[in-house]
């Protein structure tokens, strides 16, 4: 997946700005004025990363972050603002609706770490994700080859790890190995 990149400021010359920081970063950067124009990009694009102002006309960031973070839990949110409180940033980086939050003017070397951490964020959680499927996957046919083939999960292993098999075990294993390869050649 391409690294997206939806940065929302009200304020078109921090936009500006803030391409500006990231033009030789290997991210696909998008734009928005307001939420609702984020939200719009949102539907259309998949984003692993979006940055907000907080306070902006209509839609204010804390609220398109919580959107965000409600109908796209996986894309991580970080917050601009030039207006920090202490009590809405906790709030909100307690809630857990962002990822890093930074105040204006910014640290370009900062944000630019910050943002790598959260493209990188977004990729091993996507990558855990993907793993944890492939290990469900793995134990579902684990247990109807359980009940198929019963024992079969159930081998013992010596001190070097051999399998070890008794004479009938090793007739029936060679049996299971016989279906299983016309299983294979029958897909």
């Amino acid at each position: 997946m391409e690294n997206r990149i939806l940065l929302v400021d009200d304020e078109e010359y921090i936009l500006h700005s803030l391409q500006r920081a990231l033009a030789d970063e290997p991210y696909r950067v998008h734009a928005a004025r307001a939420g609702e124009d984020a939200l719009q990009l949102m539907r259309e694009w998949r984003f692993k990363v979006v940055m907000s102002d907080e306070r902006m006309p209509g839609m204010g960031g804390s609220e398109l972050l919580s959107i965000v973070r409600q109908q796209y839990p996986e894309t991580v949110r970080i917050m601009l603002t030039g207006h920090a409180s202490v009590e809405s940033t906790m709030r909100a980086v307690n809630s857990g609706e962002i990822y890093r939050f930074f105040t204006k003017p910014w640290n370009d070397v900062e944000l630019l770490q910050a943002l790598r951490s959260a493209v990188d964020k977004y990729d091993l959680e996507t990558e855990n994700r993907r793993l944890l499927r492939k290990v469900k996957d793995q134990s579902l046919e684990l247990r109807l080859m359980e009940r198929r083939f019963p024992g079969i999960t159930r081998l013992e292993r010596d001190r070097q790890g051999n399998f070890l098999l008794d004479e009938n075990e090793e007739l029936d294993l060679a049996k299971i190995l016989a279906a299983c390869e016309a299983e294979a050649q029958a897909l």
